[in-house]
């Protein structure tokens, strides 16, 4: 996703217009996170309300961008029962903040009767654990998002 001044001027304009304090966007190549203080206006230079193209770094309020590309998602390779264990007596394969290696285990798909050993296809951290132990998933499902190292 490639965001230009005037987009992201736009953006900040409807949040205001809209009363929002917080907007959140996140795909599978970025995520983007822009937080307005209670209280204050939008966080746009006088100059960029013109028109005019301002940078929104020189504006006095503090505004949070977070923009983060290095974050892969795991996602299902196919329709399934979701495990974070080989065994209901056994650990978890990973934790959120564990340390992974390409290749690596995951977790389980069940799908057919058939158990499937879901791969890392990065190295890295993990972030995130999307689904919870047991559930259905479908193809092409979020399961876990890891910052890459």
């Amino acid at each position: 996703m490639q965001l230009s001044l005037t987009q992201l001027e736009s953006l900040l304009r409807t949040l205001e217009a809209g009363g929002a304090s917080e907007f959140e966007y996140e795909d599978e190549k970025i995520r983007l996170k822009i937080a307005i203080p209670r209280g204050g206006e939008a966080p746009l230079a006088p100059a960029a309300r013109g028109g005019a193209s301002a940078p929104v770094a020189a504006t006095s309020a503090p505004l949070a961008v977070e923009a983060v590309s290095d974050l892969t998602p795991i996602t299902s390779p196919f329709v399934g029962t979701f495990y974070r264990a080989a065994s209901p007596e056994a650990a978890n394969f990973v934790e959120v903040g564990s340390v992974v290696k390409k290749g690596q285990a995951l977790c389980i798909v069940e799908a057919m009767k058939l158990m499937n050993e879901i791969e890392s296809e990065v190295a890295g951290t993990i972030v995130e654990v999307l689904v919870e132990n047991g559930k259905s998933v479908e193809y092409g499902q979020k399961l876990f998002m890891i910052r890459k190292s």
